[in-house]
């Protein structure tokens, strides 16, 4: 039998439609879809069988007696064991029962580092059960019958050094980000779900976040002031100028010129010339990410779906360096897919070129071609934000074969009372690419016919006072292209790494903003050990993975060079633990505060309840027992907004996997609830609370009796009890007792909260 082994199920049901001669029959191995099919002669039938793992279906982690974070200390994990565990036992176990049937294997699975590494975990596992098998290795960019057909006949060698590249980097990862962020977590006091994640690539891209907000906090702003100038023909067409001293640092200075304008206006000079935007290089994955994020997809979901696209075998492989054609793509047939169907009329221009001369990036590859478009879809065959990333593809694909734009640009230079001023204007004249690609293309500023020497009448005049903005945040797009520049991550890890950013609290928004807790972690670790918020050592040990690779340096010698490295690290933390320990502690004492007190003008800080309920209290308590309620569940996050009405900073809530909530004005939106709670209580009668244990709905003889001999005699003790360890005594589940605490109580849960605090 011949075994397949792709990466997702998608591709193996793709591949083995592609492949078999007649449709292949789905079938179940240990609960895991496989696709048989059999090719040759009735005297030498050969069987296939095609499955699809889910990616990385083995992980590594350290062995079981490494887990206690108190009793294990975070450097001890430098040199500790590192084991492979499964993390898809089904496909495993398939993998096993069909590897002992398997005469040859073919890796199919995607062809960069952790493809070629998911490729090699499999046939470790096929070995296992199968010590004697021949294996061959296809490679291929695009899901599509013509490409998969020939790479399979024209297989090649597994790449064990490109393996070892991809699992090097899983060992260095595993070991900085377990080591670092049990030590700081454990300095911070920050255990459980509210860990401080610290990483190799992970903090030195939050530094450069948190430093551009610095940036920000110490801007001072300067005052200035423009003056401008609306001005109309003899035909009743209007346009504006600005003075040609664009910024009076001085304001008596624009005064005096403000006051000086009269009612009309010369035209002095008109310079006309022209403006040429070349057309864009094709697709990496850094490039598309960006260009995906100006038109409001996130990189992660970007990615997300350009791998759906490539899996469905719309687009070309997602993750690529390359933004040079390869002289192997027949350039002149993608085009012509798309003769027909909705981008009919581009295809077609294009195709009437004398020549098709793609434009040609910087970066030039072997491994795969820039992204582009690898068949011809409908609208309605996808969701919305699907076609805008096929769109997005198939344009920028046919752009870089267009010719410039062209654009003629008039300058304005004209006299009001000897104050002089100007005016800029273009338009295009030869829409060029722009006609292909029409994503953020600058508007025309058109003026009226004019000459020179027309007297122009001066309708409106305005002084503007304005200051000097800071500098501007980094949006998502632009933040991988600076990952990019300083050697941060990889093409395949960017994206994850600002999601990872977003998952633990560290930054929002986006533009991007770092949170309180991300001033307070990167300023210890600034001040104390610095080598873990740069981008040196994580772009030395990026370069010596690309060796691996190569084949020029051996996997072993990059991982004990990385532990060293680490040891260093080590040493600075650990000749600073004290301050470290204060200065995060106090650092993240700060993002809890969320304002004044209004009764009593203490700081109103997040507190936890001993029933583990959140709520903002204030730091006067119990002197002062002015509160807020907050949700149950989700990351808090206190933003720079602030409520005009009480003076409060806004939350944010952050839920895995579900959109920022903003909560806003924590008092304003407790005002809102109680105010919705008394319009509900109105509609309803009142129901009256129950007297005994006995008179609570759901509860028998045979319940009453066991909450007494758990100690549980009345309404109030039940209403007090911890219902998680009320529930170990009566073998009763916990949310029935919160729904009976619920229940019997007439008072706000915040009041019960700040009661039990």
């Amino acid at each position: 039998m011949h075994l397949i082994v792709t990466e997702k199920n998608i591709a193996a049901r793709r591949i083995a439609a592609i492949l078999a001669p007649k449709t292949p029959k789905k079938d179940r191995v240990s609960g895991v879809d496989v696709y048989r099919y059999e090719v040759g002669s009735d005297e030498n039938r050969q069987e296939t069988v095609v499955v699809g793992l889910s990616g990385h279906i083995v992980g590594i982690d350290f062995t079981k007696e490494y887990n206690n974070w108190q009793k294990v200390d975070a450097k001890a994990l430098i040199d500790a064991e590192i084991i492979t565990t499964p993390i898809n036992r089904k496909i495993v176990t398939a993998l096993r029962s069909l590897g002992k049937e398997a005469s040859r294997v073919t890796i199919a699975t995607d062809y960069d580092r952790e493809g070629e590494l998911i490729g090699v975990e499999a046939l470790n596992i096929i070995k296992k059960v199968n010590s004697d098998f021949p294996f061959d290795r296809v490679r291929y960019s695009v899901i599509t019958p013509k490409a998969i057909e020939t790479a399979f006949s024209n297989p090649t060698h597994v790449d064990f050094n490109l393996a070892d590249a991809g699992h090097s980097r899983q060992v260095i990862d595993l070991v900085w980000g377990a080591a670092l962020t049990r030590y700081i977590s454990l300095a911070a006091g920050r255990l459980g779900k509210m860990f401080l994640s610290v990483g190799r690539v992970q903090s030195p891209t939050l530094s450069l976040i948190v430093d551009k907000e610095k940036e920000r906090n110490i801007f001072v702003p300067t005052p200035y002031w423009e003056i401008n100038a609306e001005l109309e023909t003899e035909k009743g067409e209007s346009f504006s100028a600005q003075h040609s001293t664009r910024r009076f640092l001085d304001k008596e200075e624009a005064a005096k010129v403000f006051e000086k304008l009269g009612k009309q206006a010369e035209l002095k000079e008109i310079e006309i010339g022209k403006k040429t935007d070349q057309p864009p290089t094709p697709f990496n994955t850094t490039g598309f990410i960006s260009a995906a994020n100006a038109i409001g997809l996130s990189p992660s979901n970007a990615m997300r779906i350009a791998e759906s696209l490539y899996t469905n075998g719309y687009i070309s492989y997602p993750r690529t360096d390359n933004t040079v054609y390869p002289d192997t793509l027949d350039l002149k047939a993608q085009i012509e897919i798309f003769k027909e169907g909705p981008f009919r009329e581009y295809a077609i221009a294009l195709l009437e070129k004398a020549e098709l001369v793609p434009t040609r990036g910087k970066k030039e590859t072997t491994d795969h071609p820039p992204i582009f478009p690898a068949s011809l879809a409908k609208e309605s065959d996808m969701k919305e934000d699907e076609w805008k990333v096929y769109e997005l593809v198939v344009r920028r694909f046919f752009a870089t074969f267009a010719g410039p734009s062209e654009w003629e640009t008039m300058r304005l230079r004209l006299d009001i009372d000897e104050e002089d001023f100007r005016a800029n204007g273009a338009r295009l004249v030869e829409p060029g690419w722009r006609w292909y690609y029409p994503y953020n293309a600058p508007e025309d500023r058109v003026f009226p016919e004019l000459r020179e020497g027309d007297v122009l009448k001066l309708i409106k005049k305005e002084m503007l006072d304005k200051e000097t903005q800071p500098p501007g945040r980094y949006g998502q797009g632009r933040l991988i292209n600076i990952m990019e520049e300083l050697g941060l991550g990889t093409k395949a890890t960017r994206h994850e790494i600002i999601s990872k950013l977003y998952s633990r609290a560290y930054i929002h928004g986006n533009p991007v903003q770092p949170t309180n807790t991300s001033f307070a972690v990167m300023d210890s670790l600034e001040k104390y050990s610095p080598t873990i918020t740069k981008p040196d050592m994580t772009k030395l040990l990026e370069e010596n993975m690309d060796k691996i690779a190569e084949g020029k340096i051996k996997e072993a010698a990059v991982l004990e060079e990385s532990r060293e490295m680490l040891k260093q690290v080590f040493s600075e933390l650990d000749k600073n633990r004290d301050k470290i320990v204060e200065s995060l502690q106090a650092g993240l004492r700060e993002d809890k505060i969320i304002g004044n007190c209004s009764e009593c003008g203490n700081e109103l800080i997040i507190r936890r309840s001993k029933r583990g309920s959140r709520f903002i209290g204030c730091n006067n308590y119990p002197n002062c027992t002015f509160s807020l309620p907050l949700p149950k569940s989700g990351q808090i996050i206190v933003i720079d907004k602030l409520c005009e009405a009480h003076g409060l900073h806004h939350v944010r809530i952050i839920n895995t996997g579900k959109r920022p909530w903003d909560l806003g004005c924590s008092h304003c939106n407790f005002i809102e609830w109680q105010k919705t709670q008394k319009e509900e209580q109105a509609q309803q009668p009142k129901k009256e609370r129950p007297k005994s244990i006995k008179d609570i709905e759901g509860v028998g003889k045979a319940t009453a009796g066991k909450l007494e001999e758990a100690g549980i005699k009345s309404v109030e003790a039940l209403i007090e009890a911890d219902a998680i360890e009320l529930a170990k005594m009566i073998k009763i589940s916990v949310k029935k007792i919160k729904n009976w605490q619920t229940s019997c109580s007439h008072t706000v849960e915040l009041l019960e909260t700040i009661e039990n605090s």
